[in-house]
């Protein structure tokens, strides 16, 4: 196995999420273990003229527990919870900014949609109370890279610093693009991840008008997102984000820095198939997989667990079902696959991070999350998903795919921590 030297390895010492199932990383795994729904009712908004009325919200959230009040009002709320989940992971990898070269810690932070929420609340002012009374803030809050921004000055870091904007699988190649840099040498420590706050009636009517969220669960929210299901009708808008630390792995040993896992190859590719549907034969999603297989120097039948895209879509299910098949062959038979999305709905550009957390608590674990209402077999769908319950397995090595609209692909592959 190709291990690279402690220069090009790349490893995960922190994490940080607000999730809609638990605003810390103990609280979501501990959410995503017992099979939690933060599905419910929205109440950000009245919803009852949409079809659909439900989200996964994160409730209890108070940025300025985070974020200094001044930012928290001249902020969008995907920024907040950016800005959140980073400083949670800075702290888990117990990273001191005065001990570390700042030239050389960059941010990555990805978002599909960026700050929709403010765009809609100052086109309300523009229209009611015209233009002079337009936030002087709107351009900075609307921006999908002033996350990445904020969490620069926040704390000082002066590295690579921009923002990937990919729908879906935003978050996922904002950590491959940071992974790439610190095996480049560019720099020693990265932060990364994804954040979105995307509900809003705008978004919600956009994606009902395109056919993307299912409406058939207004009267039981808690099972409408159903990943693999028979009964699945389309997905459920979340919100939240995801942040990583990774460093080289020299890097990380110098300063005595937690592992969590080691990040071992990425890789994307793109559908071109159609702007929403992806391609029916799973080709690219699986020539992703394989990519970020290769990347790591991993076989398919080394790979323990894998944590899907799952959308709760009929279509995006079933294709992912046949790109896995067509990477694992026989082995697809052994792999337990979950999809994390089932509980915290789909948090669109923040996902992929999010994801990431989960699949590398299954490795710090020993568990993994189930794949909740997991209730109507789809033949189509014949699969280990984790159904329903927990379960006790050690995972070693791992992979977490991410697929957005525009077609595009992204695989991160994740392993136990080894000297």
């Amino acid at each position: 196995m190709r291990r690279g030297t402690a220069a090009t390895r790349v490893v995960i010492t922190g994490m940080g999420v607000v999730s809609p199932i638990g605003i810390g990383r103990a609280a979501y795994w501990d959410g995503l273990v017992r099979g939690r729904t933060g599905v419910g009712r929205i109440s950000a908004f009245d919803p009852q003229d949409h079809p659909c009325q439900i989200a996964a919200e994160v409730r209890g959230f108070d940025a300025e527990q985070f974020v200094a009040p001044k930012t928290v009002r001249r902020s969008d709320r995907f920024t907040q919870l950016a800005l959140a989940a980073a400083r949670m992971a800075i702290d888990d990898a117990r990273l001191d900014a005065s001990g570390v070269d700042l030239d050389r810690c960059g941010v990555v932070v990805g978002s599909g949609i960026g700050g929709l929420g403010s765009i809609e609340a100052e086109h309300r002012v523009l229209q009611d109370r015209g233009p002079g009374r337009v936030s002087p803030f709107l351009i900075p809050m609307m921006i999908a890279n002033i996350a990445g921004g904020e969490i620069a000055i926040a704390h000082g870091f002066r590295g690579p610093n921009y923002a990937v904007s990919s729908a879906c699988a935003s978050s996922n190649h904002a950590i491959g693009a940071s992974l790439r840099h610190l095996q480049r040498g560019e720099a020693e420590v990265m932060i990364c991840g994804g954040a979105e706050a995307p509900i809003t009636p705008l978004c919600l009517a956009g994606f009902c008008r395109a056919g993307a969220l299912t409406t058939a669960f207004n009267d039981d929210p808690g099972a409408a997102s159903r990943p693999f299901d028979a009964r699945r009708s389309g997905f459920v808008m979340g919100e939240g984000a995801g942040i990583v630390v990774l460093e080289t792995l020299a890097h990380a040993v110098r300063r005595g820095a937690p592992i969590c896992a080691e990040l071992a190859g990425f890789a994307s590719t793109d559908d071109a198939f159609h702007i929403t549907q992806p391609d029916p034969e799973g080709n690219a999603a699986a020539r992703a997989m394989e990519l970020a297989l290769a990347d790591a120097d991993l076989r398919p039948e080394q790979i323990d667990y894998l944590n899907a895209h799952g959308t709760s879509t009929p279509l995006n299910d079933r294709f992912e079902t046949a790109a896995i098949k067509r990477v694992f062959g026989a082995h697809a038979r052994q792999l337990a696959i979950s999809s994390t999305k089932s509980m915290t709905g789909h948090l669109l550009g923040a996902a992929g991070a999010v994801e990431l957390v989960a699949t590398v608590s299954c490795i710090q674990s020993g568990t993994i999350h189930p794949t909740i209402n997991q209730d109507h077999r789809d033949p189509d769908c014949d699969l280990d998903y984790v159904p329903n319950q927990a379960r006790r397995r050690q995972v070693d090595c791992a992979i977490s795919s991410s697929l957005g609209f525009g077609g595009h692909n992204s695989t991160v592959v994740v392993r136990r921590a080894q000297a």
